[in-house]
């Protein structure tokens, strides 16, 4: 899986810390205040979108009088405990990273968190070090499924995306790092159990646990 790459870039939620649960809490807990329920089809419509692009959503689908930073800042403080005491590391998560950064490959994170939580996770786990480039789809025009926050990561990096390896958990990740020219690999993750097909579908490799890796037991599709 990592012959020939030089750079190694991840999705952070449901990838690198098992973080998906909090967000349906938050989300019931935040419309709660105003008074209105979680649609069901909410997380489907804001998959891979941006946090800013999530926060612009919002106000216009329940009709929010709130500015957009204020939104966000809500949701910050809402969940930065969460991120840096509560939230787990996914299993082998942190042991891969520091075996990938012991063997000279470049890494970067592309995530649609805000980059407040984005580095809140990793300094809780202690590798935010290890990483180069940590970016979000807020610094970027497009959010996944575009490839924008890869390509930019890549860019800044200084590895042309073909000899780059992305992993993530949910299709429209995927389908960013593959719109980007990168290898994918799926990152098991109980919130996109659902999705399972449609990931292995659209990913080169398939992991249970970062693991398979360290072992040699991953599952190439």
């Amino acid at each position: 899986m990592l012959k020939d790459k030089k750079a190694v870039i991840f999705d952070l939620d449901g990838t690198l810390v098992d973080s998906m649960g909090i967000w349906k809490d938050i989300d019931v807990e935040y419309l709660g205040k105003l008074h209105l329920e979680v649609p069901e089809d909410l997380q489907q419509e804001i998959e891979g979108l941006s946090f800013s692009e999530v926060a612009v959503y919002f106000k216009k689908r329940f009709g929010l009088l709130e500015a957009l930073d204020s939104i966000k800042e809500e949701w910050n403080r809402m969940a930065m405990d969460k991120y840096l005491y509560e939230v787990p590391a996914k299993d082998s998560a942190v042991e891969f990273v520091q075996y990938l950064h012991e063997q000279g490959f470049k890494l970067g994170v592309a995530s649609s968190n805000s980059i407040q939580l984005v580095n809140a996770a990793l300094e809780a786990h202690g590798i935010r070090q290890l990483f180069s480039v940590v970016l979000t789809c807020c610094e970027v025009e497009k959010g996944k499924p575009e490839p924008d926050v890869y390509l930019e990561v890549a860019r800044r990096l200084q590895i042309d995306p073909k000899d780059c390896i992305v992993f993530e958990d949910i299709p429209v990740g995927i389908m960013a790092g593959n719109a980007a020219g990168m290898t994918t690999c799926a990152v098991e993750d109980s919130y996109s159990i659902p999705y399972r097909q449609e990931k292995r579908r659209l990913a080169d490799y398939y992991i249970d646990s970062y693991q398979d890796i360290l072992n040699g037991t991953f599952e190439e599709l």
